[in-house]
């Protein structure tokens, strides 16, 4: 199947479906297809999370879009690590460009959507044994997309949204039952980068709040002070001599969500 026709093959459509088996029956279809050891490309995987998208617009009884969330985003469950990496990068890409245009009557189901999937790719990385590979592929892709500091084109209801749910969702885990240490300082990395790099203050104040979160510290991290934290974000991302100053003193307003 050419991604052309990907967006439109009736097993697309038919995901926002009201009755359950016909729903069922698509989600199994595009479980079989997304699961196919095949190289998926960036495009491909794009056009696909438009047609996704679009699905959860359209579902509109509540009941219908918890499941329809939970069934997209165990999507990821059975997925080759290569091609899971693009899919969630797919997705967070997606969910970027869209925010904006979600209209208060349809937020709460992609608030669910998003804590999914944010869900989803930690398990998978746990049926991983938290692999220092994969982790810091996903970490990257979170960096890089919904929580870029920098970057205007990402909406701040999604960075707070994503700040406000991050330990929650690790907590579900069970960190302190698991086998494998929960890798945490790698995982909050971007938002040791977000308190530091975000233009906006109030992001900036979020971010840190989450690095103070006490489970963090029961897990194995300690927050480190503030200017370690610059110091270990300029080795990595160079900044220019005046960006800090210009973040204290100019606040940018951002994209209004």
């Amino acid at each position: 199947m050419t991604d052309s026709k990907l967006q439109q093959a009736p097993f697309v459509k038919q995901l926002a479906a009201n009755d359950r088996p016909t729903r069922d029956k698509a989600v199994a279809s595009l479980r079989s297809y997304l699961s196919s050891q095949r190289n998926f490309t960036q495009i491909e995987l794009l056009k696909l999370w438009k047609g996704l998208f679009y699905c959860m617009w359209l579902s509109d009884r509540p009941r219908t879009q918890q499941r329809l969330a939970a069934d997209l985003a165990e999507l990821l469950t059975p997925m080759e690590e290569k091609n899971f990496v693009l899919f969630l990068e797919a997705f967070w890409i997606t969910m970027v460009r869209e925010w904006n245009g979600i209209d208060v009557l349809r937020m709460d189901k992609f608030l669910l959507l998003v804590r999914m999937y944010l869900a989803s790719s930690f398990r998978y990385m746990r049926g991983r044994n938290w692999d220092a590979g994969l982790v810091e592929s996903v970490v990257k892709v979170i960096k890089e997309v919904p929580l870029n500091p920098t970057d205007n084109k990402v909406p701040n209801g999604l960075r707070f949204h994503l700040t406000d749910i991050f330990v929650d969702e690790l907590e579900k885990l069970s960190p302190e039952d698991m086998k494998d240490p929960l890798p945490a300082e790698q995982l909050v990395e971007p938002f040791q980068i977000l308190s530091v790099k975000s233009p906006t203050k109030m992001v900036r104040v979020k971010a840190k709040e989450l690095l103070l979160d006490g489970r963090l510290a029961n897990w194995g991290f300690e927050k480190a002070p503030e200017g370690e934290i610059k110091k270990k974000v300029a080795q990595t991302e160079p900044e220019s001599e005046d960006e800090d100053e210009e973040m204290e003193d100019e606040e940018w307003g951002g994209i209004d969500d």
